[in-house]
């Protein structure tokens, strides 16, 4: 599997989670460093969500909430069938470290919905208690 961070994400998280993910055979990138991405990192939503829909083990992680109310937007996440996870509001006041001390955390969890649940769009919450919540699309 490869992981997507956009945008809305620092370089440095898709660096940190692709630490974590390669000895489980799996790579993180951000967008400015995604293999054959016309335009790098001004690529459109509309184009990444296209390129990761070809690529077929892609899924996307994003702080952006902005790409479930665009309806383009939604229309190519709901025809990618892409596993799509977005970052709750809270990571935006975190410190660096915890963000990613939480998402590693999170990472047993996004694994196994992905085993048990069919593509979709889910928010990874602040709380390391707390379950990833399913969105609507």
């Amino acid at each position: 599997m490869r992981v997507f961070c956009d945008n809305c994400t620092a370089p440095w998280l898709a660096g940190t989670l692709d630490g974590f993910i390669t000895h489980l055979g799996h790579r993180a990138y951000h967008i400015r460093d995604v293999p054959g991405l016309p335009d790098g990192r001004n690529a459109s939503d509309l184009d990444w969500i296209e390129h990761l829909r070809q690529g077929k083990d892609w899924i996307f992680l994003s702080g952006d909430f902005r790409l479930l109310k665009n309806k383009a937007e939604r229309a190519a996440l709901r025809a990618s069938g892409l596993y799509g996870f977005i970052l709750a509001t809270g990571y935006q006041k975190m410190p660096d470290h915890q963000v990613a001390s939480n998402l590693v955390w999170k990472w047993p969890e996004i694994a196994n919905v992905m085993l048990a649940v069919g593509p979709g769009i889910f928010e990874i919450p602040v709380g390391r208690g707390s379950k990833l919540n399913p969105l609507p699309l």
